[in-house]
């Protein structure tokens, strides 16, 4: 029997657009559509009392933004539709295919662990603050992340119902938790795979309500936030290890070296995990599993990190100062890679 999939629909002010996708969806007997009236106001009473019957239809009394809107959904998905396996997410304003919708939920189908998103290919006449904001904020997200994806603001995106606790957990009430369910999926290493859709924009995307001043600071914000945190931890780890070469140097440089080493990893190492899991990605999963994997990765990274600093220092004479700072750089890619694969991965089945 084909599972069933809910169809979730965050619509704040929406036009007469989204009701031809909603009466086609209500009438396929494999999708269960989920609006949000996210606080349209009186208004808009006239365009939701046109919903199709078999849509569920959640109102907030009060606009409280999109991500707010999508975890309602997603709530509402666990709590009252258990017969749904599948969920996709799709805007109001109409701009996606119904084949593209159909084409995220098959992928999703055959591998409900991933995150899956219909990424749009900007090419032709794509409005230019649309195109301009979605390069940037790709490019940003990259650096940050480490993934290169095609579409980081496309709100057509499918998932497994297993997904949608971690989802629910995830930080973020407006604009900003797409973004944040990329940065978060990436450090969990759950896969994310892209498919491309259709690019549409009516009356160039007026009908949209992203700010574009507001909403990318935000955005932008939460990606910075992530990479803060592991400069901060290269910020501690460094100084500590420039104060305690000093302080030691009666121990000989090689008993100094490993001691101040030592030292400063386990100080930083224990800053960056906390930082990582309890502010940019609160983190609801084991503490204790997360922990003894970061360890495993510190005392890796530590190892490899000494065994340069012996070269540079002791061998090639270079000064303390500049040998850890290129020491750091080289090591930084291995180290987060493999915390966004090994550390924080959570425990999917995949198909």
């Amino acid at each position: 029997m084909p599972v069933k999939i809910a169809l979730i629909v965050p619509a704040y002010k929406p036009t007469e657009d989204m009701l031809p996708m909603l009466e086609r969806f209500s009438k396929d007997e494999r999708y269960v559509p989920v609006v949000v009236n996210d606080g349209s106001g009186s208004d808009f009473d006239g365009i939701f009392s046109k919903v199709p019957e078999g849509v569920h239809l959640i109102v907030h009394p009060e606009n409280r933004g999109k991500g707010a809107a999508l975890k309602t959904a997603m709530q509402y998905i666990l709590d009252e539709l258990p017969e749904c396996a599948l969920a996709v997410t799709a805007d109001a304003d109409g701009q996606h295919f119904d084949e593209d919708i159909r084409k995220v939920a098959a992928i999703s189908e055959a591998d409900t662990g991933a995150l899956v998103l219909g990424s749009r290919a900007f090419d032709g006449d794509v409005p230019l603050r649309s195109r301009f904001g979605n390069s940037v904020t790709r490019q940003v997200f990259s650096i940050a992340s480490g993934v290169k994806l095609q579409d980081t603001q496309t709100g057509l995106r499918a998932f497994g119902r297993e997904l949608i606790p971690e989802m629910l957990d995830i930080p973020g009430e407006r604009y900003e938790y797409e973004i944040n369910m990329l940065l978060y999926m990436a450090q969990k290493g759950v896969p994310i795979r892209e498919t491309t859709i259709h690019t549409v924009y009516i009356n160039d995307n007026e009908a949209s309500h992203f700010n574009p001043i507001r909403d990318s600071l935000k955005i932008y914000m939460c990606i910075f936030k992530f990479i803060a945190s592991s400069l901060i931890g290269f910020i501690v780890d460094y100084l500590l290890v420039i104060l305690l070469t000093a302080l030691t140097k009666g121990m000989g440089p090689v008993r100094s070296l490993y001691f101040s080493t030592i030292v400063a990893r386990i100080v930083s190492a224990s800053v960056n995990f906390t930082i990582n899991k309890k502010v940019v990605f609160k983190s609801g999963g084991g503490w204790k599993s997360e922990l003894a994997k970061y360890a495993v990765l510190a005392v890796f990274i530590w190892f490899v990190n000494v065994q340069l600093l012996k070269i540079l220092t002791i061998h090639l004479r270079m000064p303390i100062v500049i040998a850890k700072l290129l020491v750091e750089v080289a090591l930084f890619a291995v180290s987060f890679v493999v915390q966004g694969k090994f550390v924080y991965r959570r425990n999917a089945n995949k198909k």
